[in-house]
């Protein structure tokens, strides 16, 4: 019994012991302190005891006293959880509103710096300044400093609201709807913009050498804006034939499917093409500006090209006289191959027309009258020297070889010129009958000149290149006889070989 009782206490005592440690251990908990920082605003904004400390959404505490401080400013205490506590410089306190459906509806925003550029922590007790606070602003402190006629135009302005969304009330309900989630995107994009700020600033940049580059450009954009005015407009007035080929696009689309799944393979067999143009590419850089020079400078002139092309009026431009071809090809060609005649060699046949009415066209007519004329120039052919010579003769009087100079001079007479002399030496002892002295007689004298040469044959002023030679009759030119017979079928001329200039 005895040791039943002292093992009894014994358990009671350690019991009391452990009640003792944890009461002990309670109570010094509930006396330590919370964390609490007082922030200096320009107002409470309508701030009391109780209201919500939130970072980032999250409640972390309360706004556990408002005082009023000596220069009319707010002295706003607020405690912090353990999770947050203690905070850094660079912290800023805003008071915000929450939600317009309570008068007293405010909380204390914290924003916290970043882990690297925050600052020398604050501890409990410690004051934010106001230069890092921020005072909600009410709208009415808003409405306070517009004027009343500022105000009465606000007033015009809502009411003009109220009259441009009536009767679409549905439709602007549903466009504000998805305002919100354009804002948040244009926020997240603007945020993606300014993110990289060295790369934003080469955007600006780059963007403002666009713009001067383009408005140094300026008529040829406007050139550009212009054409494609008058482009939009011609598509404009082809309502009809552009809803007929967008009809026709999709199997267009289908049809043109396999042959791009065959190019995509044909690119690949470019590959090694393009990989050996890229030495020639480089190369081709100075060319290519050469010819974009080129290319600003052809400007006007494809201006004027365009311009001598196609331009308003009638009969005025390139496509007025394309349309005239067909008429000009009826006026050459006519009514088909040209006829003139069977071989027109006798002079009788000569002239011939190509038809009665010269509906063969001018260039039939043209082969007919070169065809007529073949005989005349046969003839005159071989008179081509004498013509020149006597071109020739106005430059110099003969012409110069390996021997020496050599002028050759005739004398023709007339019947009018020649007077008889008695006694006169003979200065021609090459005419035939000249004995030393001239004839006494006119008839003497007549007789003794060499008349009557009438027929004479090209080159008949000439002598032959080898007179011992009787065969060589290379002058006088009778186109191996063709020009001593008389005018027949065969013969289109009629000369004599045998008169020739007196002499040697």
């Amino acid at each position: 019994m005895r040791g039943s009782s002292a093992i009894g206490r014994i358990a009671a005592l350690i019991a009391l012991a452990v009640a003792v440690v944890v009461v002990v251990t309670l109570l010094g908990a509930g006396g330590e302190e919370d964390y609490e920082v007082t922030a200096e605003f320009e107002n409470a904004s309508q701030l009391v005891n109780g209201n919500e400390v939130v970072v980032g959404g999250t409640p972390v505490g309360t706004v556990s006293e408002i005082e009023l401080g000596p220069d009319g400013q707010a002295f706003v205490s607020f405690t912090v959880g353990e999770e947050f506590a203690p905070l850094r410089r660079g912290t800023t306190a805003t008071i915000r509103s929450p939600s317009l459906s309570q008068v007293a509806g405010r909380q204390v925003q914290l924003t916290l710096p970043p882990s690297s550029a925050g600052g020398e922590e604050i501890e409990s007790g410690e004051h934010l300044t106001q230069a890092e606070t921020v005072s909600a602003v009410d709208l009415d402190q808003i409405f306070n400093t517009l004027s009343p006629k500022t105000i009465r135009d606000i007033k015009h302005v809502i009411q003009g609201f109220e009259l441009s969304y009536q009767g679409v009330e549905q439709r602007a309900n549903k466009g504000i709807r998805y305002l919100n989630p354009f804002l948040s995107t244009s926020r997240r994009v603007f945020g993606e913009l300014t993110a990289d700020q060295r790369a934003l600033e080469n955007l600006i940049v780059d963007t403002s050498k666009l713009s001067g580059a383009v408005a140094e450009r300026a008529p040829d954009v406007s050139a550009l804006i212009g054409n494609l005015n008058r482009m939009m407009g011609a598509l404009g007035d082809r309502r009809a034939e552009l809803a007929e080929s967008i009809s026709k696009l999709p199997d267009f689309m289908r049809q043109a499917n396999t042959t791009f799944v065959n190019l995509r393979a044909a690119l690949d067999d470019v590959d090694p093409l393009v990989d050996a143009s890229k030495p020639v590419a480089v190369r081709l850089q100075p060319f290519l500006a050469t010819l974009r020079a080129a290319a600003d400078d052809a400007v006007p002139t494809i201006r004027d090209l365009d311009a001598i092309v196609k331009r308003p009026g009638a009969d005025n431009d390139l496509v007025d006289v394309t349309l005239l071809q067909p008429k000009l090809t009826r006026r050459a060609i006519g009514s088909g191959s040209p006829d003139c005649g069977s071989g027109p060699l006798n002079p009788a046949d000569l002239q011939v027309p190509a038809d009665d009415d010269f509906t063969q066209g001018a260039f039939g007519e043209a082969v007919c009258s070169l065809t007529n004329g073949e005989a005349n120039l046969n003839m005159f052919r071989a008179y081509t020297p004498e013509l020149v010579g006597w071109f020739d003769d106005f430059g110099h009087s003969g012409t110069i070889d390996a021997i020496s100079g050599l002028g050759r001079i005739e004398t023709t007479f007339n019947t009018f010129s020649f007077s008889p002399v008695s006694g006169t030496p003979c200065v021609l002892p090459i005419l035939p009958g000249c004995a030393g002295t001239a004839p006494d007689t006119a008839s003497e004298q007549i007789a003794a000149l060499d008349t009557g040469n009438t027929r004479r044959c090209p080159g008949a002023n000439e002598r032959p290149l080898g007179p011992a030679d009787p065969s060589d009759d290379s002058v006088p030119f009778t186109d191996g006889g063709n020009l001593t017979g008389e005018p027949t079928d065969e013969h289109v001329g009629d000369c004599d070989p045998s008169q020739v200039a007196p002499g040697p």
